[in-house]
């Protein structure tokens, strides 16, 4: 059992930190989660690791199975789930390499499962999403990164594209209009069923490279990829330094 749970996703495959103790692969109503669930511990805290993408990062973010991966972590006993994830910035602040900690989501998916309210229901059940993301949750990553001297970006609206594609310069254009500062392809559902099943869920984004039309010239993956290992990194000292006090 542990009652903090990490997503990791795109460039972050594994908690490096983490002393191992075991791995289960969680069977759920909903099929299996992504990949098996590491357990372990940090600084005596028992923590648990999941792979967003697979482990060898083969799911595109159109095709996990969000319901499976967040009843896995809900059943093994997480009560806090923080979820890295690689995003574009948009807004003029949100640089390559630095961390963002988004306070809201738009949700830009289509033909996602995305509630675990659907089926055999005794009535219909609603949530209250009017703040996406624990605050609690929150407010303890953003300490612990000002804390470490961190360059980070503290709020921001996350918007969920469906992927895998990357945007239209358009695109951008509209969801910077609609309030977006980060763009990302797996916020959503994510951040909602773990609100559906009473779980503190809050998000660490990567900021991996400037969003379409948003510097001069096109995305290239080298690009991303030179980012996302500096912003990793910071991702690794915010978990290390946080995860014990948490």
């Amino acid at each position: 059992m542990a009652d903090i749970a990490i997503i990791g996703g795109t460039g972050f495959s594994s908690l490096k930190m983490l002393e191992i103790t075991h791995r289960e692969m969680v069977s759920t109503p909903y099929g299996l989660p992504s990949a098996p669930i590491v357990f372990g511990d940090i600084c005596g805290k028992k923590v648990a690791f999941l792979a967003r993408h697979g482990g060898g990062h083969t799911i595109p973010p159109h095709k996990v199975n969000y319901c499976a991966n967040i009843w896995a972590l809900k059943s093994i006993g997480a009560e806090k789930i923080i979820a890295i994830a690689a995003v574009g910035g948009i807004r003029g602040d949100m640089s390559p390499g630095k961390l963002a900690f988004p306070d809201q989501i738009i949700d830009y998916t289509s033909s996602r499962v995305a509630t675990f309210f659907e089926d055999k229901l005794s009535q219909v059940t609603h949530i209250d999403f009017t703040y996406p993301y624990s605050r609690s949750l929150r407010s303890s990553l953003i300490k612990v990164a000002n804390e470490n001297n961190l360059d980070i970006c503290e709020d921001g609206a996350y918007g969920t594209t469906q992927g895998p594609r990357l945007e239209t310069a358009a695109e951008i254009t509209r969801m910077e209009r609609d309030g977006c500062a980060m763009v990302g392809m797996t916020g959503m559902p994510e951040a909602a069923l773990a609100r559906e099943l009473e779980v503190d869920y809050a998000c660490c984004a990567v900021i991996a490279n400037w969003a379409a039309g948003k510097s001069k010239g096109v995305i290239t993956m080298d690009d991303i990829e030179l980012n996302l290992k500096g912003g990793m990194d910071k991702a690794h000292t915010l978990l290390e330094n946080a995860l014990p006090v948490i």
